[in-house]
């Protein structure tokens, strides 16, 4: 075994399914897999997102086609399954990586103050948006489970295969202000130990990973004031509390990502991997 370690992490010729592959992290987890040899099927709602990352895989040698594809239709999955397995062959590895937070199913506020119950401009729990909470939950937890039932198929009827969800810190212990969040990616975590356990026989593996704090798009409307563009104080207390002192990097992620994916785990299923900088170990 340790005369291969080369063959452990080697990632050639397998495809690998992105959801969410249009976005940040995904897109660096993309093009970072095909750099190790993989076929990249680039699933996105917005296919110029989906286009413009796998547009970018070939013009440097890489294989990659993009997909319109909206997580929370099973029809749409199985569509786009049929057109992966067509045109890339069946998949070996599932990302899912869509997700995120809606506004309207945050708070404005950390911890209530019943003296300003009514305060129309500190949103607490009781002002939240039923729709928005259910979309933040349905996009992250809904959207992990449905894309699994779909392209998880293939690879449990050839025996093998690997599955990444993504997780968050908010999973471990939940995190003030987005409630909804924290809630669906704790469901993210407990599904992707439940269906590890589930799949154990089959040669299929299932892990996440929880990332920290990592400066996206989606994450700007809560730590990037948008009329001045300076942090915000949960973005100064976020890096406090983070012991590496910065936000996270997509590039942060492959390491973690590659080695989940590879023969090197072989015997590592339903593990929540912290990539955190430090954050949920620090303690005060």
């Amino acid at each position: 075994m340790l005369d291969n370690l080369n063959k452990m992490f080697s990632l050639e010729g397998r495809v690998a399914v992105i959801t969410g592959g249009g976005g940040d992290l995904c897109g660096t987890m993309s093009r970072a897999l095909s750099i190790a040899g993989c076929k990249i099927a680039v699933l996105d709602i917005a296919l110029s997102k989906a286009e413009a990352v796998a547009g970018s895989i070939r013009a440097e040698g890489g294989v990659a086609q993009a997909y319109s594809c909206d997580v929370l239709d099973e029809a749409s999955l199985k569509s786009v399954y049929g057109a992966v397995c067509a045109s890339l062959g069946v998949p070996d590895i599932l990302i899912n990586g869509a997700g995120g937070n809606n506004p309207k199913g945050s708070t404005a506020a950390e911890i209530l103050d019943p003296a300003r119950l009514d305060d129309p401009e500190l949103t607490n729990f009781f002002d939240l948006n039923f729709e928005g909470v259910r979309k933040t939950f349905d996009l992250n937890f809904l959207g992990t489970f449905l894309p699994t039932k779909v392209f998880s198929r293939g690879m449990v009827e050839k025996g093998k295969g690997a599955i990444l969800n993504m997780s968050s810190m908010g999973a471990f212990n939940p995190l003030t202000q987005v409630g909804a969040y924290s809630a669906a990616k704790a469901a993210v975590a407990n599904f992707t130990k439940w269906l590890a356990v589930h799949f154990a026989h089959t040669g299929v593996r299932v892990n996440a990973l929880a990332p920290g704090f990592f400066m996206t798009e989606q994450l700007r409307f809560l730590h990037i004031d948008q009329k001045t563009g300076e942090p915000t104080p949960r973005s100064k207390k976020v890096v406090a509390h983070t012991p590496m002192g910065r936000y996270g990097n997509p590039e942060d992620l492959l390491g973690a990502v590659i080695y989940l994916l590879s023969d090197a785990a072989s015997f590592v299923t339903g593990a929540v991997l912290p990539i955190d900088g430090g954050f949920s170990s620090y303690s005060i």
